[in-house]
C-alpha cells in the first residue's frame, strides 16, 4: 500500500471522438505526423481527417510514413532529424503501436542530442539521462494492442545489434490520447487476435509483476475481464463497434496497468524473438510463449494466477487448490481457440530450436531489468526451459 500515481495523458474515448480533437487546444504550429509504411492510413482516410483537424486550426504538418510494424533506431533518428530541420514543435502518431511509439521516441530525439540509443538503458545503450525531455505528442491509436496512448512506453530496435528495448519517462507521456474504436473497424481479423493478445498480456503480466499496485491490480483485472470477453467477438466480426470499444477500453486499461505496474519478463523473451526475427508479429510472439509461460508461473504465483482465472469467467470454486492457478492457462488456451491462433509456430518464422539459448541470452541482456519484476527468479536455464517448452 506504498505507490506514487501519475498519470498526464488527457484521454479522448470513445465512438466519434477524432472529431473532438478539432476542439482541444494542440501543443504547437506545425506537426510532424508519424505514419507507418503502409497504405492503410491514406486508404481508410484517417491521414485527410487528421490533416483537415490541422488546417482548421491553422497547424501546419509534414508526415514520416517510414515505420516499419516491428520500428528501428534509424527510423527514429530520420523522423527526429525532419522535425528539427522542418521546425516542428509537437509529434503526432497515427497508427497503431509501432506508429505511436516512434512518435514518442522521435520526440525525444528531436529535443536531445546524440543518438538514440545513448538513452537506452539496457544492452549497449549508455543509460545517459535525457535532460532536454521532449516535443508534446499526440497519440491517435487505429488499433487496440499496446496500451501505448496511456503510458510512456516506446520499444525500438537497435537492428545491427538485434537489440529491442523499452524506454520512457515522464516526457513520453502523450498530451493528448485519442482513442475512437471506429477507426478500428478495418483492422484484419489475424491483427486484430495479436494486437488484443498483447493488450491481455500486458494486464496479466502487469498483475503479476512484483511492483503492482491497488490500482494496477484494478486496471488489470478489469482489463482481462473484458479482452477475454469481447475479443473473440472482434475476431469474428470486426465491424461489431461494441465489441470493439470494449477491446479499445481493455487496451487502454492495459495502458494504465503499465504505468503504475510494469511487464515482466515474458516480454522480454517475446522481444529477443521479434528483435531477430522482425517479420515476427509482436503479438504474435507472446501467443506462441504464453502457454508454457504461464505454466511455469502458476506455481509461483498461485493466487494472483487464481484471481486471473476468476476475471476470464472461471468458476475456480470447484476445482482443488493445484487446479485453480492452471485454470488461467486452460482459459487461456480456450480464448486462443476461440480467436483462431493457438496453432502459430515459431518454426513458421525460422526460429530454429537450437537458437532457444542464444535469444534467451539476449532477452536477459537488453531487457533484464524485467526479470527483476517477475514473482520469481527465473535463472537462465529456466528462461531456456520455458522458452523451449513454447517452441513448435
Amino acid at each position: 500500500m506504498n505507490f506514487n500515481y501519475q498519470m498526464p495523458t488527457k484521454l479522448l474515448f470513445g465512438p466519434g471522438k477524432l472529431n473532438e480533437l478539432v476542439k482541444e487546444s494542440l501543443p504547437g504550429k506545425k506537426a510532424l505526423i508519424v505514419i507507418s509504411s503502409g497504405t492503410s492510413m491514406k486508404k481508410n482516410g484517417y491521414l485527410e481527417r487528421v490533416i483537415k483537424i490541422l488546417e482548421k486550426q491553422n497547424i501546419d504538418h509534414i508526415v514520416f510514413d517510414k515505420v516499419l510494424p516491428n520500428p528501428v533506431k534509424v527510423h527514429v533518428m530520420e523522423g527526429a532529424a525532419l522535425a528539427k530541420s522542418e521546425g516542428c514543435d509537437f509529434v503526432i502518431g497515427l497508427g497503431g503501436g509501432s506508429s505511436i511509439d516512434s512518435a514518442k521516441s522521435i520526440a525525444l530525439m528531436a529535443k536531445n542530442p546524440g543518438d538514440y540509443w545513448d538513452y537506452i538503458g539496457g544492452g549497449t545503450g549508455k543509460g545517459l539521462e535525457p535532460t532536454e525531455g521532449a516535443l508534446p505528442i499526440i497519440a491517435i491509436t487505429t488499433t487496440a494492442g499496446t496500451g501505448t496512448e496511456a503510458d510512456p512506453w516506446t520499444v525500438i530496435t537497435k537492428e545491427e545489434t538485434n537489440e529491442k528495448i523499452g524506454f520512457g519517462n515522464i516526457h513520453t507521456f502523450p498530451t493528448i490520447s485519442v482513442i475512437d474504436p471506429e477507426l478500428m473497424l478495418t483492422v484484419p481479423k489475424q491483427l486484430t487476435a495479436y494486437q488484443g493478445f498483447d493488450a491481455l498480456f500486458h494486464a496479466t503480466e502487469g498483475y503479476l509483476a512484483n511492483i503492482a499496485t491497488p490500482i494496477s491490480d484494478a486496471y488489470a483485472l478489469k482489463s482481462i475481464e473484458l479482452a477475454s470477453k469481447f475479443l473473440p467477438l472482434c475476431v469474428e466480426d470486426g465491424k461489431n463497434l461494441e465489441a470493439r470499444t470494449q477491446v479499445a477500453l481493455a487496451n487502454t486499461l492495459s495502458g494504465f496497468v503499465e504505468s503504475t505496474s510494469s511487464c515482466i519478463s515474458e516480454h522480454s523473451m517475446e522481444h529477443a524473438l521479434s528483435a531477430h526475427y522482425p517479420k515476427l508479429p509482436h503479438g504474435a510472439g507472446l501467443i506462441m510463449l504464453s502457454e508454457a509461460y504461464y505454466t511455469f508461473f502458476a506455481s509461483k504465483a498461485p493466487n494472483r494466477m487464481t484471481d486471473m482465472a476468476k476475471a476470464m469467467g472461471v468458476h475456480v470454486e470447484s476445482l482443488s487448490s493445484d487446479e485453480q492457478p492452471l485454470a488461467f492457462v486452460k482459459a487461456l488456451q480456450k480464448l486462443k481457440e476461440d480467436c483462431n491462433v493457438s496453432d502459430l509456430k515459431m518454426s513458421d518464422y525460422g526460429i530454429k530450436k537450437e537458437e532457444i539459448p542464444k535469444l534467451a541470452e539476449n532477452a536477459r541482456q537488453t531487457m533484464g531489468a524485467l526479470f527483476e519484476l517477475d514473482p520469481y527468479h527465473l535463472s537462465l536455464e529456466e528462461t531456456i526451459e520455458i522458452m523451449s517448452s513454447a517452441y513448435k
